[in-house]
């Protein structure tokens, strides 16, 4: 499991493990890095990872061998490979944020080198010493772009001047991260074709939601919960407003539609990758998601899941800081994980109130100033407030926040146990 101590790649590896995987997890731990560099942090305190397999292995009694390692040392991936021989690796371990690489050149150029070069790295790894593992790599949706016809799943027919052929889906990237995932892409594809290799590029939409049955077991098995304008997700950030009372910031005119899906499918998602492995050679993409919305249809499922209750939630609209298509048709196909037996949770009031029940509990950590204007804009890069560092202010943690949670809070169950899955993973 490559970037195991980010958000979605510490709930997978736990989900695999406890199906009964042997897991490695490998992270560099720079995501923390960049927290403090950027002076954001999860609304849920997360343990160290140490503290994290060592608090997982006392509960269940599994093993997740934790190694601390960067993707773009060539030389330490090489070893890792050789020595794991891997049936499969999950790859999570990316820079994972369009706004970070929007700041300016250095945050451009960081995101490209560190996604393209390690998996560069990993691609020569496992040519040279476990050629038949199946790579499984986190894309993302994003590198479809907004085009004007239906988006099929990574290819698609096309017939021109009387000759007909399969190719790649035309991309049209957002951002400079989505162009580093397009760049990863087409390097996976080429290993496939002219190495033999095997991949499943998982084209993910955006994710919500941040319990599995595995990160409830414990609150030190808790994962991430990111709301701020640099790493946050536009859900979260409509939950924290929501709860605080706050009106609801919809960017432009909200019609910018994209594909959603729980974290409990993400999940079942890469486990449904392990058990129907690409084939030798091929390079396939499923597209990862159950659900489209546009953000202003978002919004108002947010706000209407609080009118239930009684309590009156706004939308206001803020200028756009994307260069974006803000009204667009949008079709994307996502069928073959369904074939493949996903169980798709839908976004309902439910999950919408779970979600607030958690900022509830955690609103002193809210920082209300993440929850105002963005801080990156497309065409001019960060503005002056997008870096908050402990010279200028006191840390986070330490911080008091002044917040109005609005709340008719009770509580709920627990998200029902998804399918499990058994990979044998060679040491």
């Amino acid at each position: 499991m490559l970037g195991v101590d980010g958000y979605l790649g510490w709930a997978t590896a736990l989900h695999l493990s406890q199906a009964g995987h042997d897991v490695v997890g490998i992270d560099s731990l720079v995501r923390r890095r960049w927290d403090r560099e950027c002076g954001t942090q999860s609304l849920i305190p997360i343990k160290s990872m140490p503290q994290r397999v060592a608090l997982w292995k006392r509960r269940t009694g599994r093993t997740i061998a934790w190694r601390q390692m960067d993707l773009c040392d060539a030389r330490a991936v090489t070893e890792l490979v050789r020595d794991v021989r891997p049936d499969a690796l999950v790859h999570f371990a990316e820079q994972r944020s369009a706004p970070f690489s929007m700041i300016d050149l250095p945050h451009a150029a960081l995101t490209q080198v560190n996604n393209l070069v390690g998996t560069l790295n990993l691609l020569f790894a496992l040519r040279d010493h476990a050629p038949k593992a199946h790579l499984i790599k986190l894309g993302t949706m994003g590198e479809y772009g907004t085009p004007n016809i239906d988006i099929e799943e990574g290819f698609i027919t096309i017939t021109h001047n009387g000759r007909e052929d399969r190719l790649p889906f035309p991309m049209q990237p957002g951002s400079f991260y989505h162009l580093s995932k397009l760049h990863d892409s087409h390097n996976i594809q080429f290993a496939c074709r002219i190495w033999g290799l095997r991949a499943t590029d998982l084209h993910q939409g955006v994710v919500y939601g941040n319990h599995t049955e595995e990160v409830a077991m414990h609150p030190g098995l808790a994962t991430r919960f990111d709301y701020d304008a640099i790493w946050g997700t536009v859900l979260n950030r409509f939950c924290i407003q929501a709860a605080l009372g706050l009106p609801l910031t919809v960017y432009g005119k909200g019609g910018q539609t994209r594909g959603f899906l729980d974290i409990r499918d993400t999940v079942a998602c890469v486990r449904l990758a392990l058990e129907h492995p690409a084939g030798r050679g091929e390079y396939r993409v499923f597209n990862q998601f159950t659900e489209q919305f546009s953000v202003r249809a978002l919004a108002e499922k947010v706000r209407d899941a609080r009118a239930a209750h009684g309590l009156k939630t706004g939308i206001v609209h803020l200028p756009n800081p994307r260069v974006e298509r803000e009204e667009h048709y949008y079709n994307a196909k996502h069928q073959k994980l369904l074939d493949l037996g996903l169980r798709p949770h839908y976004l309902g009031d439910t999950l919408i109130e779970s979600v607030i029940e958690t900022v509830e509990r955690h609103a002193t950590r809210v920082d209300p100033v993440e929850l105002e204007q963005p801080n990156v804009d497309w065409r001019r890069g960060g503005t002056a407030g997008w870096r908050k560092t402990s010279e200028s202010a006191p840390s986070a943690e330490a911080r008091p926040r002044s917040v109005l949670v609005l709340s008719t809070s009770r509580k709920r169950g627990r998200p029902a146990r998804g399918a499990s899955t058994r990979l044998a993973q060679r040491r």
